[in-house]
């Protein structure tokens, strides 16, 4: 059976930043359109107020500081609130794949690794641009990419599902050479207009090289396992699909957006992640505690810091688990691979590091890494 490396990463960032005080100053400016519109029926109570938003309470319920977006006008446009992307002509380069290109160019740079050479890409996001042809083939065709792609959506864990499937298939002898790249434009469904969930995403695009052993030139990490997991739940969800128009649904919803019932999420999804980490390390025979690095989902640092705090036994040491959320927010299934690929660096030879998601499903992913 093959050896799988990772030889090569690449983040994309978008051009835009938003910060707190930003996106607060052009919600707060919506909630008091809104009230105003709104208030005769507001005084008689079949409408609900909408509260203002405080850059204090965004910091202190998650830890971001900014994000970043492919439009930055449209997002604080207080009687739009929503980007503002220009429709694309069918011969045109998609958005996705715009900046699925910048990304997978810069991995395939560190790796040394030509387009041509690659056997399988896989477009693991939260959401698709389209139905179909899939992103993935798109990607494939503009970066002159062999072998066959194809898209996977696991929400926030669709990069590390993809890992799993892409070493899979190198492991199989299918593919030598595999691109899992995530570039997710969470601003088109975020609902800016919740306050509760506002300041929450933010844009990316990351690409991973995958690689036989035998074929890579410049490998970082050898791939040891990988873990999979879902178990249903409605505590995150989005109703947006191709069903819309014949549920005669095409009116502005609120759940045809991002939604999620966060307590409940933080409650379930703490202990479920942990076990899953820890089963997985000892179903491989390791110690939990020798891992030198944790790239978490990007959600929310107290979540982290949780997660950190029982995979280890102890607060973790700076460094030990990076986040990247102040600075890019949630990026969905990008988040975990931003952070590794901007921290995985100092390490030595043999450390044992773990790139883990979790989200929407709800979803696990976890990925075993040691620095070659």
């Amino acid at each position: 059976m093959q050896q799988v490396v990772i030889s090569g990463t690449g983040v994309f960032t978008p051009p835009y930043a938003i910060s707190n005080d930003e996106l607060v100053a052009s919600f707060n400016a919506y909630v008091e359109l809104y009230n105003a519109e709104n208030a005769d029926s507001i005084a008689a109570g079949t409408v609900e107020a909408k509260a203002p938003s405080s850059s204090a309470f965004i910091t202190a319920a998650s830890g971001i500081e900014s994000r970043y977006v492919m439009d930055k006008e449209g997002v604080l446009d207080p009687t739009r609130m929503c980007p503002r992307y220009a429709p694309r002509a069918d011969d045109a380069l998609s958005m996705m794949a715009e900046m699925a290109l910048d990304a997978a160019t810069k991995a395939l740079d560190m790796a040394g690794v030509a387009a041509t050479d690659v056997d399988l890409i896989i477009c693991a996001a939260s959401n698709m641009e389209r139905a179909y042809p899939a992103m993935g083939v798109e990607i494939q065709q503009v970066l002159g990419a062999g072998g066959f792609a194809f898209d996977m959506n696991v929400a926030c864990s669709s990069a590390t599902f993809g890992i799993q499937a892409a070493s899979d298939m190198i492991r199989a002898g299918s593919v030598k050479r595999a691109l899992v790249i995530s570039p997710e434009i969470t601003s088109g469904h975020l609902e800016w207009r919740d306050r509760d969930c506002h300041f929450i995403f933010g844009d990316v695009a990351t690409a991973v090289v995958l690689e036989a052993a035998e074929v890579a030139q410049k490998p970082l990490f050898k791939l040891l396992s990988t873990r999979c997991a879902t178990q249903f739940s409605n505590n995150i969800r989005n109703n947006m699909g191709f069903l819309r128009r014949a549920h005669d649904q095409m009116d502005d919803r609120r759940d045809m957006q991002f939604m999620q019932n966060g307590r409940k999420v933080f409650k379930e999804v703490l202990p479920l992640v942990s076990h899953h980490i820890a089963q997985h390390m000892e179903e491989e025979g390791l110690d939990a505690t020798a891992l030198k690095r944790l790239w978490l989902h990007q959600a929310n640092k107290a979540m982290n810091d949780y997660i950190g705090k029982k995979v280890l036994g102890r607060v973790p040491e700076p460094g030990e688990q990076p986040n990247i959320l102040q600075d890019y927010a949630n990026t969905s299934s990008a988040g975990s691979i931003i952070a590794f690929a901007k921290h995985s660096d100092g390490m030595a030879t043999g450390d044992l590091g773990l790139i883990c998601s979790f989200g929407a499903g709800y979803s696990v992913g976890s990925v075993v890494v040691e620095k070659v």
